[in-house]
């Protein structure tokens, strides 16, 4: 068996990266990707490698040559690679093709071993690797039928998003044995080509081929494989958190991307903290059936996005202000409030990051738990110089929580004292110790007019991308500045509509919640049953578990997201904590059952 890699074309869309040589010559985490694609290629001791050069086809030769490859290697030199496509390319080396059984590839990817693996190991002679249909992919796609022969080749224009779960995309790896190459591939490329012309892409070929009633060409599909398509600095850089060199710059990676994880289809998110039974399919098919329209049109000004807001909480408009999220109260308000700041630590950081350090008052909890009480906040902070306390109920990450009658008792303090009491009560609607939790209230608001409540819509709702937070109060003034401070337009019109809508969803909501809290109390369970974790009582949407024995947290992270797929909070680095802790979200069954099997084995 032999290798043909296609290597001619200029690379473009990577900018100043391709301006002095081809695009394989790009480096993922320090190394090139033709000499990461040579040596994977290298060790299968094929007969030779071909490589068809263009653009910058001098430089890749003397490149390679370079490298320790000891697979005889040929070049092929497409001199107007710059008005022509692959087709030309391939059709250049087509008398490789028909000497003897063959790997085709493209010259722009990146993968793990086991993807070559996969398509030598299957014993069909004749097959094009592919991997399910996924929202990052781009390039030519096609349908299977269940023995998996190819029904047709899509290009971009027959493509349908409504159908993409029918879709399987093109690797760009396909092996054709000789007498394919003979009897089939071959005098289609050269009459493909004869008639119309060297600007297409080789696929078009296949496409053809598979109208034939025996095309004598099928596909096999990756499973868990690894691999990526580098066309620009974006997938450049995604590729590089995939194939990190370490497990450590994975896991750095993957955390300073603070979401967007649809980009990486077998990753399981057990950091980031959403509802995992809400919205329903019902809420999200109207908000699908206005798509166009939505995109198309302005979002409403913040006057009426307050009314919103405003008539499913049941308090007046000029009480309450709509975010980008609660992060952009968040910022807002921390800018506005003068003095110092009481904070429990270990907490959600986002309040006192916004402050300078100094300015800081924390209270820690005496025990391993890290619960507290009303009494204790009151008795810490009474004679305390702080002008706002902050508190997180259910607290992010220990998920205590102070019932509504210890807040009030919190509130009339504070009053009292003429502090400023922020409730952040982002996960209050997963509690079930008791059924009246919000303080978002016209009572509770007007009779304690130093109260800030802020939520979060994403955290219980489920709808992090819409980016939505509500802050609530009867001190007008604040909301009036935050008002102020923000956009007018400072949610999109699919926020808006959202919040237009899910009033008459509420009964589903309460249902979501109800099955949430049953999967939680079994989560809970199955956790605690696994050796060398300590779990801590919640009443949130994750679990904070303490990591015992020899094991670290954060080397438990890294096993898990490498390993499994997995990726959940490291705790090691937050402030207030004495030992080694994690954080899990609460998600659905399977996906709970997932994580549970994987720390049995880690830490069993």
């Amino acid at each position: 068996m032999q290798a043909i890699i296609l290597a001619a074309g200029m690379g473009k869309r990577l900018k100043e990266l391709t301006n002095d040589n081809t695009k394989c010559m790009v480096k993922v985490n320090g190394v090139t990707m033709s000499e990461r694609m040579l040596s994977q290629l290298d060790r299968l001791n094929l007969s030779s490698i071909t490589i068809v050069i263009g653009y910058k086809g001098k430089e890749l030769q003397e490149y390679v040559e370079t490298l320790n490859i000891h697979t005889p290697i040929n070049y092929v030199n497409n001199e107007i690679y710059y008005k022509t496509n692959n087709i030309y390319s391939l059709y250049l080396a087509r008398n490789y093709l028909l000497k003897e059984d063959t790997l085709l590839l493209e010259s722009d990817l990146i993968f793990e071993d086991s993807v070559l693996q996969k398509i030598i190991e299957d014993p069909y002679p004749s097959l094009a690797l592919v991997a399910k249909y996924e929202s990052w992919m781009d390039g030519t796609v096609v349908t299977l039928d269940e023995g998996n022969n190819i029904k047709n080749f899509l290009d971009k224009k027959h493509f349908k998003f409504a159908d993409i779960q029918n879709y399987y995309k093109t690797v760009n790896i396909y092996k054709f044995s000789k007498e394919f190459s003979n009897t089939h591939y071959v005098p289609f490329l050269e009459a493909y080509s004869k008639a119309l012309g060297d600007n297409e892409y080789y696929e078009q070929v296949l496409k053809v081929i598979t109208l034939l009633d025996k095309p004598e060409i099928k596909a096999t599909i990756l499973d868990d494989e690894s691999w990526y398509e580098i066309d620009d600095i974006q997938d450049l850089d995604i590729a590089e958190s995939i194939f990190a060199t370490s497990t450590e710059d994975k896991l750095t990676r993957i955390q300073s991307r603070y979401g967007g994880y649809w980009r990486y289809p077998g990753l399981i998110d057990f950091c980031y903290l959403v509802n995992p039974f809400y919205p329903t399919p019902k809420l999200l098919d109207e908000i699908k059936a206005k798509f166009e329209r939505l995109i198309c049109d302005y979002p409403s000004g913040m006057d009426v996005n307050s009314l919103l807001a405003a008539k499913y909480f049941g308090i007046h408009k000029n009480q309450v202000v709509v975010g980008n999220g609660a992060a952009e109260l968040i910022k807002s308000l921390m800018e506005k409030l003068e003095g110092k700041i009481g904070v429990i630590l270990p907490t959600f950081e986002e309040y006192p990051n916004r402050r300078n350090p100094e300015d800081i008052v924390a209270y820690y909890s005496d025990n391993n738990n890290y619960t507290y009480s009303a009494n204790d906040l009151i008795s810490f902070y009474d004679k305390k110089d702080i002008s706002t306390l902050v508190l997180i109920n259910p607290d992010n990450p220990s998920g205590n929580y102070i019932e509504k009658s210890g807040i009030l008792k919190i509130a009339k303090w504070a009053q009292e004292k003429g502090i400023t009491f922020i409730v952040d009560e982002s996960f209050v609607d997963f509690v079930d110790k008791e059924e009246e939790t919000t303080l978002i209230n016209e009572d509770i608001l007007q009779s304690y007019p130093k109260l800030i409540v802020v939520k979060s819509i994403s955290k219980s709702f489920g709808v992090p991308g819409l980016r939505l937070g509500v802050l609530a109060s009867n001190n007008l003034d604040i909301i009036s500045f935050i008002k102020k401070d923000v956009s007018i337009w400072n949610i999109n019109s699919f926020a808006e509509f959202y919040m237009q809508i899910f009033e008459k969803y509420k009964s589903d909501y309460q249902n979501a919640m109800n099955k949430f809290k049953k999967v939680r109390k079994e989560y809970i369970k199955k956790l605690s049953e696994i050796e060398n974790l300590r779990v801590v009582p919640t009443q949130a949407n994750y679990v904070l578990c303490e990591v015992l024995e020899s094991h670290q947290a954060k080397e438990l992270t890294k096993i898990l997201l490498d390993e499994h797929d997995i990726f959940i909070k490291d705790l090691s680095q937050k402030k207030g904590f004495n030992g080694q802790f994690i954080r899990v979200a609460v998600r659905r069954p399977n996906e709970n059952d997932k994580l549970i099997k994987a720390l049995k084995k880690i830490l069993g």
